[in-house]
C-alpha cells in the first residue's frame, strides 16, 4: 500500500515538473520583451542560488567534494551559461512553443552522446530516430506561419540542445560521488558568478521594468528552476526512471498550450507537423529495444549500460 502511494505521489510530482518546465519557455519569451537573455539568466540563477543557499548553510544540502569543482565549473559553463544564452537568443526568433519542441530532442541526443563517449556502436534505430527528430526540429526552426524562412539566430537552439545533452552525459561521474541536489546547487552558484558580466545594466533597468516582467523572472527562478528540480528528483527516487522520463514526451504539447494562454501564441502548421515528427524521432531513438527470447539472449554478449 505504501509503495503504491509513493509511486502515485512520484507521478504527481513528475506531472507538476512537466507543467513547470513547460511553462519556462513562455516565461522566458515574456521576459525577453524587456530583458536580454543574459540578464534573465543572471536574475533567474541569482534568485535560485539565494533560495538554495539557505539549506546549504544549514547543512541540509552537501556540496560536491573539492576535487570535483574544476569539472563542475566547466559543466556549469556549458550546461548553464552556454545553454541559457543560446536558448535565449534563439528565442528572440523562435516562438515559445517552437523552442519547447526543439529542446524535447535532448533525450535522444543525450543517448547518442553517451554511446559515443563509451565508444559503443550506435544502433540503426537510434540513428534513424535522431535523423527523424532532426528533420522535425528543422521544420520547426525554419517555419514561419505558412512559409519557410532562414533565421541564423534561431539555429542557436541546436547549440542549446548539444550543451544540455553534453552536460547530462559528463555530469554522470560527478553524481556518483555527490547527491543531485548538492550538484545542482553548486552548479547554480558557479553559473550565477559566470553570469555577472551580463548584469551591468540591470540596476537601472530594474527601476523601469513593469511588474509583470519582473514576476516572470521571479517565477522562472522559484518554480521551473527550484521547485521543478526538487519534484523531479523526488519522482526519480520513488518511481522507475523510464516511466518518469516518459512524462517529458508531453513537454512540447504542454509548452504550446501554456504559450497560447500566456502569450496568445498560435502554433504555425510547420511547428505542429515538425513537432509530431520530432517527438516520433525522439521516441524511436530512446525507446528500449525489444526484449529477445531467452534462447536468443544467451547468444548476445551483454554490454554494461550507462546513462
Amino acid at each position: 500500500m505504501n509503495l503504491s502511494k509513493n509511486t502515485n505521489l512520484a507521478y504527481w510530482a513528475a506531472g507538476l515538473t512537466l507543467v513547470l518546465w513547460s511553462s519556462s519557455y513562455a516565461a522566458i519569451s515574456y521576459g525577453l520583451q524587456v530583458f536580454t537573455p543574459g540578464e534573465i539568466a543572471l536574475m533567474r540563477f541569482a534568485i535560485a542560488s539565494l533560495v538554495l543557499a539557505v539549506p546549504v548553510a544549514m547543512g541540509r544540502i552537501k556540496l560536491p567534494p573539492r576535487q570535483d569543482w574544476g569539472a563542475l565549473v566547466l559543466l556549469a559553463l556549458v550546461g548553464h551559461v552556454f545553454y541559457q544564452l543560446t536558448l535565449g537568443y534563439s528565442m528572440t526568433r523562435l516562438s515559445a512553443g517552437a523552442a519547447a519542441v526543439v529542446i524535447s530532442t535532448v533525450p535522444s541526443v543525450t543517448a547518442v552522446l553517451a554511446m559515443l563517449r563509451l565508444k559503443e556502436h550506435i544502433s540503426p534505430r537510434a540513428a534513424v530516430g535522431l535523423a527523424i527528430a532532426f528533420a522535425g526540429t528543422l521544420m520547426v526552426t525554419l517555419g514561419r506561419g505558412h512559409s519557410i524562412h532562414f533565421e541564423p539566430l534561431a539555429f542557436l537552439v541546436f547549440v542549446a540542445v548539444l550543451c544540455s545533452s553534453a552536460n547530462f552525459v559528463f555530469q554522470k561521474p560527478l553524481l556518483a560521488r555527490t547527491d543531485a541536489l548538492g550538484f545542482t546547487a553548486a552548479s547554480m552558484f558557479v553559473a550565477t558568478v559566470l553570469f555577472l558580466p551580463f548584469g551591468t545594466a540591470l540596476p537601472a533597468k530594474l527601476m523601469a521594468t513593469p511588474w509583470p516582467q519582473l514576476g516572470s523572472v521571479l517565477y522562472l527562478a522559484l518554480f521551473p528552476t527550484v521547485v521543478g528540480f526538487v519534484c523531479w528528483s523526488f519522482a526519480l527516487s520513488r518511481a522507475p526512471a523510464s516511466r518518469v522520463a516518459s512524462f517529458l514526451y508531453l513537454q512540447p504539447l504542454m509548452g504550446c498550450v501554456i504559450a497560447y494562454f500566456w502569450l496568445g501564441e498560435i502554433p504555425a502548421w510547420l511547428t505542429v507537423v515538425g513537432g509530431v515528427v520530432a517527438i516520433g524521432g525522439v521516441v524511436l531513438a530512446t525507446m528500449p529495444a525489444v526484449k529477445l527470447p531467452a534462447w536468443r539472449r544467451r547468444l548476445v554478449v551483454e554490454v554494461p549500460n550507462e546513462t
